[in-house]
């Protein structure tokens, strides 16, 4: 596997054709290799790409060694919160919170199963937190999404044009401050569709502390997160 020196670190990366486009992406897998996704149908020179992020690459490689990974091999984050995964093998499907004795049982024939039956369960139990909180905090904003859902995307949350919100499947992992930072920001969006500093005084005026909470937030790494360059 092709390496990269950056300072006193080897970092190995493999390069995967992606989706058709112009970006390329960047994901750190959990074993710490970079995967380098590049447009399909595309002439990229990656070599060049590459160079050109070094210092992001150095920069995130650190931030990601040393984050929160909602998903482990033997623990998962809840609330903010581990909980030990347990797997027991049974042909039988089925995933079993305790969180007075701090653990989840999974039971499946494959331990490879356990992430999708956490996909599951975390896609149940956000839902339903966003429908509560979307409700709740659109009324501080005066706004009305047009449609909001869960799906498996590689943000936390975002927001279209036409006033659609998409959250992550993996948004119950987080502390509930944290989740509502989360729905407040692309609520924002709603009135501020950018970043701009009229939309973080919008986000302001419900979430005084939002800078703490983008801070948080990037201290904690979604499974299978991809990050666009």
């Amino acid at each position: 596997m092709p390496h990269l020196d950056v300072g006193a670190r080897r970092i190995e990366y493999s390069v995967v054709k992606g989706e058709s486009g112009r970006f390329t992406f960047f994901k750190f897998r959990p074993d710490m290799t970079l995967e380098v996704s590049v447009p399909r149908g595309r002439r990229v020179d990656v070599e060049a790409v590459i160079r050109d992020r070094l210092h992001w690459i150095e920069r995130e490689y650190s931030r990601v060694a040393s984050a929160k990974r909602i998903l482990g091999s033997n623990r998962v984050m809840l609330g903010g919160q581990y909980l030990r995964l347990v797997h027991i093998e049974d042909k039988a499907e089925d995933l079993t919170p305790s969180l007075g004795a701090g653990e989840v049982v999974v039971r499946t024939s494959e331990k490879r199963r356990v992430r999708e039956l956490v996909r599951r369960w975390f896609l149940k139990e956000t839902s339903a937190y966003v429908v509560k909180k979307v409700r709740e905090s659109s009324s501080l904003l005066g706004v009305r999404p047009s449609r909001v859902d869960v799906r498996e995307i590689n943000k936390w949350g975002y927001c279209t044009r036409s006033g659609r919100i998409s959250f992550s499947w993996q948004l119950i992992a987080l502390p509930e401050r944290l989740r509502e930072y989360v729905v407040f920001h692309e609520l924002a969006h709603l009135i501020e569709f950018n970043h701009s500093a009229a939309f973080k005084r919008t986000l302001a005026s419900v979430c005084p502390d939002f800078r703490r909470m983008e801070k948080e937030l990037n201290q904690i790494v979604p499974y299978d997160r991809m990050v666009l360059e």
